[in-house]
């Protein structure tokens, strides 16, 4: 064993055994899995969720929906926004740092210099994590694609869920809908049912021929089940009844289709009407549409309504423009920093319709950042007024100075939303 000092040490470390971020293949983690005890065999139930919008929020609300239920949760997701350890919840609870120095220290050792990506390595720690310990569920969310994703290494998930795909990392997984779908499909597993949600049909096509493929059950959104706002209410309906719930408290018309889903998943599990009322009124997803309510940069701006969001790609714009569109009017202007690697255009030019002005900044300690000069011109180019500022507060500041009871979203990326809730404590 080595004997690392910090998680983050160890972390550092890790990101050196592979020369690529992202390289999706199974074969790494067989091998690093077996050196381990294939600690994934050994897991409770799985609910392994794939798709390109909206998995995050969807397993928050399974997870709220199984505690309030009095079960006991261990939880995988990514990116992390603050901590990693973030990522890891071990029966309700985040990794502590002894735990997580632990379990990285016998992954790395037993890895023995073999070429790794962080991403395959930390995976394997979560499974060792969740395998010693007892709970009643285990939720797996993938962290990019499916088919090839470093989660995709169980073969008995007790369901499976697939919620929307749209236009992302289209360099690793496909220019199109249904080639980003079949890989997002590929999480599907013989005779075990799957949840859809809301998808564009070219997607739904690819999803559909896949479960008939392996004999998965579908539960299909818009067939199976049906969600909507009705007087202030959520009403759900499916082939067992109608549901009348509150609204989800994770905020935007498209957490409806999230909320659906996460209640068909309980639903076909044998929960109750309570356990789906958890799912929705419970749930905590951070920097999705979030609310900033204390820290220095609220003091800075008092009168400000300021949020935060880590959407990055069109179909998360669009859902923020709705978002925005069912809140009541406010003059919003936007601080957004993005990744080099995004569609950043076709992020910009919905929210036009919304915001009156943008600040661009880069995003803080990421090398792969836009800078805040080349998002600024991207924004000019979809008709915003835009600036750019060298930080995100003092882009807050300057917004304020003219308008300080000013809607304020900072978006454009996870990262970004990172770096703020790390600075704002």
């Amino acid at each position: 064993m080595t004997n690392f000092s910090s998680s983050d040490a160890v972390l550092e470390r890790m990101q050196r055994l592979h020369p690529k971020v992202i390289d999706l293949t199974l074969d790494r983690m067989g091998r690093c899995l077996e050196a381990v005890g294939n600690p994934e065999l050994d897991l409770p139930p799985i609910i392994h969720l794939a798709g390109t919008n909206g998995k995050g929020s969807t397993q928050a609300m399974i997870r709220a929906g199984l505690e309030s239920a009095g079960q006991t949760v261990h939880a995988y997701t990514s990116p992390h926004l603050a901590r990693f350890h973030e990522r890891i919840r071990v029966a309700g609870k985040l990794i502590s740092e002894p735990e997580l120095i632990s379990l990285l220290d016998e992954v790395y050792t037993a890895n023995d210099g073999e070429t790794i990506t962080y991403f395959e390595i930390t995976t394997v720690a979560a499974f060792l994590a969740f395998a010693k310990v007892k709970a009643d569920w285990t939720l797996l969310e993938v962290g990019l694609g499916g088919r090839h994703d470093a989660t995709n290494v169980v073969d008995n998930p007790r369901l499976t869920i697939i919620t929307k795909v749209d236009l992302d990392h289209q360099q690793f997984l496909g220019e199109t809908i249904a080639e980003i779908a079949f890989q997002k499909a590929g999480i599907i597993k013989r005779g075990v049912p799957v949840v859809v949600g809301p998808q564009h049909e070219e997607g739904l096509s690819v999803i559909e021929d896949e479960a008939r493929r392996l004999g998965a059950p579908l539960i299909v959104h818009g067939q199976h089940w049906h969600v909507w706002e009705e007087r202030g209410r959520m009403i759900y309906q499916d082939e067992s009844g109608l549901l009348d719930l509150p609204l989800p408290n994770l905020r935007g018309p498209h957490q409806l289709g999230n909320a659906g889903m996460a209640v068909a998943a309980l639903r076909h599990l044998g929960f109750d009407e309570s356990a789906c009322i958890g799912a929705v009124s419970s749930a905590f997803w951070p920097a999705r549409m979030q609310r900033l309510k204390e820290g220095p940069l609220l003091e800075a701006a008092p009168e400000a309504e300021l949020w935060l969001d880590g959407g990055h790609n069109p179909a998360a714009a669009e859902a923020l423009v709705e978002t925005l569109k069912s809140m009541p009017s406010r003059p919003t202007h936007l601080i957004c920093g993005m990744l080099s690697t995004k569609d950043v255009t076709g992020y910009l030019a919905p929210l036009k319709k919304v915001a009156e002005s943008l600040h661009a900044v880069a995003i803080p300690g990421e090398t792969a950042t836009l800078s805040a000069e080349d998002t600024e011109a991207a924004a000019k180019s979809v008709g915003f007024d835009a600036v750019t500022a060298a930080s995100v507060a003092d882009a807050l500041a300057d917004i304020v100075a003219d308008t300080p009871k000013a809607r304020v979203l900072i978006c454009g990326s996870l990262y970004l939303a990172g770096a703020v809730l790390r600075e704002n404590g």
